[in-house]
């Protein structure tokens, strides 16, 4: 597949599914020793690579090899040619096979059926000249007025516009580029709606209809029914104004479809799921942007009322607990925009919209839609139903400039990503649904390290603590536990209690650390041993040895034993990331393009 951003990648998707085989790009391929494999997560030798036999190509045949064709491609497989070449994989749709669509081929079909097949057409092509033949230029500038003049080695839509002297002078020009073919007459039908609108009246228009076939044993049977293009007029270079399926109903339930009476034996074997590289690091990203939007969304709601408030009274030292939330969200979502008459509304407008603002709501969002897009094949359609949810919730605040709004939108974002969680807990327990849950939790547990250390950190008496700590627990969905633990006294100590050591809060840092560890445990790299389990370990043995009371511990006006911790832990983190991407991720190096060698690369490669 050319990726998400093919116009028929959703297409591509539902076949591959469809058929239960893997739906890979260039990236996810490689050659060696003449043989095309597929890469595994983080192993790269062919003892552990997946061998292809054969392979369904969707890339333009010009850019399945850097090597061989074009050298800027970023979509094929180096090496590709000459693995066919030597026989050594089959491609379907093989290399060149895109030449019996040139329309120049038409004039000569029937006599290179007859040499190649031995028998007639059994039906003809669009009558055609090919310009290259003196005479049937000749034929063609008589007529180029009566005929469609079209290029053989290039879009057509421009020669449309163009009057007969400017045809003439193109075709003398490059005389075996064009071909002229006759305007068939093309059949009429009603039509109601045409371009969008209901005239409540029929109106004849062209049609053409396209049909297709079905491989059915050793033949290919035509489908009944097929895609019809309704055109505005039958003039050459006409555009379709709409297309749509031609359904042939069946007379009876009962009737075989497509009239094929015979259903062929099929294998029951189960295909074998197997994920390449970038499909586990994408679903790593979904559970990542997931849970970060999440988390910021709880944050922001528990300072929306906080600046509702400040709205209504003059502002005092008491809204230093407002100063502190805000401080939260910028060392997540970065700093806010220019000074507005309602700072607060457009700053909270901004994270939940703008999409360039890096750690935003809105662009965490948007690199989650993304990393779907890249396995959409991996995933159902109640996936997208959260992405509804949100859509319409971006909507809605857009265009409603109440400040109520605000919070009214986010917690219908926040429900439409509680929704993809939702899904993909129903997803098979692969080693790519566990990716999605390592990835949750970790980003779950780098969310718990900043939000500490944003709020808990420093001292502010006695009341604003108290409308902070009591805020934490809001946006850490812990505030219900903490109440029925502690009765609704809100203390540090029992703040950190619950969010660092707590193993039954599915939102501490030690019950993240501990489904970060079941889910690595799953992935085929993992041994036991390797750097992620290793620095697993490093954090587990960190926080069995943390006291409470230690970190609560004032030195001035703060505490600096918990600033260090909390500092340590999120470095430990982010190099836990880290290694998690080059152990089950690295493919290998990223695609150069290829390009002319100076003197200074020759002869650095001749020594080394």
């Amino acid at each position: 597949s050319p990726g998400t951003h093919s116009e028929t990648a959703y297409d591509q998707a539902f076949v591959a599914s469809a058929l239960g085989f893997p739906l890979v790009q260039g990236s996810d391929l490689v050659v060696r020793d003449g043989w095309v494999w597929m890469k595994q997560p983080g192993v790269m030798s062919t003892e552990r690579l997946e061998r292809v036999d054969v392979i369904l190509r969707r890339v333009d045949a010009a850019w399945t090899d850097p090597l061989e064709l074009r050298g800027d491609s970023q979509l094929g497989v180096a090496g590709l040619t000459e693995a066919v070449r030597r026989g050594r994989v089959r491609i379907v749709n093989g290399l060149g096979a895109g030449v019996v669509e040139n329309p120049a081929l038409l004039p000569f079909m029937p006599a290179m059926c007859e040499a190649l097949l031995g028998e007639q057409l059994r039906l003809d092509s669009v009558p055609t000249l090919w310009c290259g033949d003196q005479a049937s230029r000749e034929q063609v500038l008589d007529r180029i007025d009566e005929l469609s003049i079209r290029s053989i080695d290039g879009p057509s839509a421009g020669l449309a516009g163009l009057t007969a002297r400017e045809l003439t002078a193109r075709i003398l020009a490059a005389p075996h580029r064009y071909v002229g073919q006759e305007l068939l007459p093309l059949s009429q039908a009603p039509t109601w709606g045409a371009g969008g609108r209901l005239t409540g009246t029929a109106q004849p228009r062209p049609v053409t209809l396209r049909t297709f076939t079905l491989r059915y044993g050793s033949a290919y049977r035509p489908l009944i029914g097929g895609l019809a293009n309704v055109f505005e007029s039958a003039t050459r270079g006409a555009t379709a104004l709409a297309s749509k399926d031609v359904w042939v109903l069946k007379d009876s339930a009962a009737d075989p479809d497509q009239g094929l009476s015979d259903v062929l034996p099929m294998t029951s074997a189960r295909s074998v799921s197997v994920l390449v590289p970038r499909i586990v690091e994408d679903m790593f990203w979904m559970g990542r942007y997931a849970e970060r939007g999440e988390d910021l969304i709880r944050l922001l709601l528990a300072a929306q009322p906080y600046a509702e408030d400040y709205k209504a009274r003059p502002r005092t030292s008491g809204f230093t607990t407002l100063d502190v939330l805000m401080s939260a969200i910028h060392s997540a979502a970065g700093p806010s925009p220019a000074d507005a008459e309602d700072p607060y509304d457009l700053d909270f407008r901004s994270i939940l919209l703008d999409t360039s603002r890096v750690g935003s709501v809105a662009h965490s969002f948007s690199c989650l839609r993304d990393a779907m897009q890249g396995v959409r094949d991996q995933l159902s359609n109640d996936g997208w139903r959260g992405f509804g949810v949100i859509d319409r919730a971006t909507y809605a605040l857009v265009n409603q400039p109440h400040s109520h709004q605000v919070a009214e939108s986010a917690g219908r974002m926040l429900t439409g990503v509680l929704a993809l969680h939702g899904v993909t807990a129903s997803m098979m327990r692969d080693p790519g649904w566990h990716m999605i849950g390592a990835g949750r939790y970790l980003e779950r547990a780098l969310g718990v390290c900043h939000l500490l250390a944003a709020t808990t950190t420093v001292r502010r008496g006695i009341d604003v603590d108290r409308e902070v700590l009591s805020a934490v627990l809001e946006a850490a969905e812990s505030s219900i536990t903490h109440r029925r633990r502690y009765r609704g006294y809100v203390r540090p100590a029992g703040v950190l209690e619950l969010l660092l050591l707590d193993m039954d809060n599915p939102r501490s840092l030690a019950f993240c650390l501990s489904a970060i560890r079941e889910h690595l445990e799953a992935q085929p790299a993992s041994t036991g041993s390797t750097r992620p389990e290793r620095l697993l370990s490093d954090l587990d043995s960190a926080l069995a040895e943390t006291e409470i009371a230690a970190l609560v511990a004032i030195g001035g006006v703060g505490r600096p034993n918990l600033e260090a911790f909390l500092a340590a832990t999120t470095n430990t983190l982010l190099l836990l990331g880290e290694a998690i991407e080059e152990l089950h991720f690295a493919a290998g190096p990223a695609p150069r393009a290829l390009g002319p060698m100076d003197m200074t690369d020759i002869g650095s490669g001749a020594a080394s």
